[in-house]
């Protein structure tokens, strides 16, 4: 990793902290919706129990209906990317949260169908949730590069992916209570209604920097000299209308960094997918805990991980004030929180429940800690075009949402047993570290070649 660098070679400015507080208004806004974004995909696992029994699915098929959702939200990346840097992350994130909502909605009302049709409308569903969700993490991105100076992006990036961690302790009790009270159908109802309404106020509460009714003009300063990239969300659609998606895409995809960045993300989204799909069902299956109680014990390892998620950031940031380069102040977490994810391991050699989530809550402790993939895009990612890199980005990573749920599946088939799952999903834990210690180089952002940078 590179050493200590000197403060100018980041463009870190020493410009006075403004009394204006308007872009942490606008990242708890990022937080909470990320935090219902998560809980959405949650349903099926906390469900998973009763739907199985209902639609009389093997493990196999549950692992086909617990990725239908990656499916489509892989494939909806790019052309969504190419809708935020079109039309701007406000209205586009607003479309996102009321679909991907309505359409969870309407999963609880497959209860109302029988066989085949009940099964094949709940996976269409699935699919469509996955397509409404896919420019949520992107656009989070382009908002936090226009709302956060270089020396508080990775924290403000920790925070608002270190909800996911949050949904699991606030919406797993509440949705295994559901379940067990009023049936599976009930999660997919109350989590919906939630959605919807959550998509109103952001409309209400989420501008672009130079739009926004409420900042002062020392917070603006103070974000234009931060680096923050203020101009990005003001008039997306002049700004990007002459430029070639294609040769974009094929730019990045020939950056080795980036390239190094999204194997990198593929690993550690492992881990996510495993957590959010099959955990629940190891607590359930393997540890023999009912629905109720696999629902609060899930709560525990997220709470390390938004712990660690909130500490990896504010970490990475620190090192960043204190005059470590920018390579160095976001690997180093990144590093050292999947080597403490690969704990999980352990808990094929543990006889103890209570052991078994000590060493999950290290893991995804230490999962939280290298979650600063988004810190990285917020850094890398070429001015005219920070829609379509960060959804490039999430396109690699949540391949491993399509993937993971399978190979667990095939496993658990094959062996009966979630050893190899563990083992399978701290193995990931490794090629991460291999990626960014081996493939990334150094973090810089990417400038884009034969484009008229003076239309940006």
């Amino acid at each position: 990793m590179p050493h200590i660098a000197s403060k100018t070679s980041h463009n870190l400015q020493t410009a006075t902290k403004p009394a204006g507080r308007v872009r942490w208004g606008i990242l708890a806004m990022l937080f909470a919706v990320t935090a219902l974004n998560y809980a959405d995909r949650a349903t099926l696992s906390i469900a998973q129990t009763q739907i199985s029994q209902t639609f009389h699915l093997d493990p196999k098929q549950m692992g086909f209906l617990f990725s239908a959702f990656a499916w489509s939200y892989v494939a909806a990346q790019l052309p969504c990317g190419w809708l935020l840097d079109r039309f701007g992350s406000r209205i586009v994130y607003f479309a996102s949260i009321f679909l991907w909502s309505l359409f969870t909605l309407l999963c609880g009302a497959t209860g109302f169908l029988a066989g085949g049709a009940a099964f094949t409308v709940f996976l269409a569903l699935r699919l469509l949730v996955g397509t409404a969700e896919a420019p949520a993490f992107p656009a989070n991105s382009r908002i936090a590069s226009a709302w956060f100076p270089k020396t508080e992006r990775g924290g403000a990036a920790a925070i608002f992916n270190s909800a996911q961690y949050f949904a699991t302790v606030v919406f797993a009790p509440l949705m295994g209570w559901l379940v067990e009270k009023f049936k599976w159908p009930s999660v997919f109802y109350v989590m919906g209604a939630l959605g919807i309404g959550a998509s109103f106020l952001w409309l209400r509460f989420i501008h672009a920097p130079k739009q926004h009714p409420h900042i002062s003009a020392a917070e603006l300063s103070y974000l234009e000299q931060g680096g923050a990239l203020v101009d990005a969300e003001g008039s997306p659609q002049s700004a990007r209308s002459k430029i070639n998606s294609w040769d974009i895409l094929a730019q990045l995809l020939r950056n080795r960094m980036l390239l190094g960045i999204y194997l990198g993300q593929y690993a550690i989204t492992t881990l996510t997918y495993f957590f959010i799909t099959w955990f629940p069902t190891y607590l359930i299956k393997e540890r023999n805990m009912t629905v109720l109680k696999a629902g609060f014990v899930a709560s525990l390892p997220a709470i390390a991980g938004f712990l660690g998620g909130i500490l990896g950031g504010l970490i990475s940031d620190r090192m960043l004030k204190a005059g470590y380069s920018l390579s160095t102040a976001r690997k180093t977490p990144i590093v050292a929180g999947m080597l403490l994810s690969m704990s999980m391991i352990a808990c094929n050699y543990a006889s103890s429940n209570m052991v078994v989530i000590a060493f999950m809550s290290v893991a995804f402790f230490g999962k939280g800690i290298g979650a600063l993939g988004w810190a990285v895009v917020s850094d890398t990612a070429p001015v005219q075009a920070g829609g379509l890199s960060g959804a490039l980005f999430n396109t690699f990573g949540n391949i491993a949402g399509i993937t993971t749920p399978i190979v667990i599946g095939y496993i658990l088939s094959a062996t009966g047993s979630f050893n190899g799952a563990l083992l399978f999903v701290g193995a990931n834990a490794l090629l991460a570290i291999f990626c960014y210690l081996f493939l990334v180089g150094e973090i810089r952002r990417v400038e884009l070649q034969g484009l008229d940078q003076s239309r940006i």
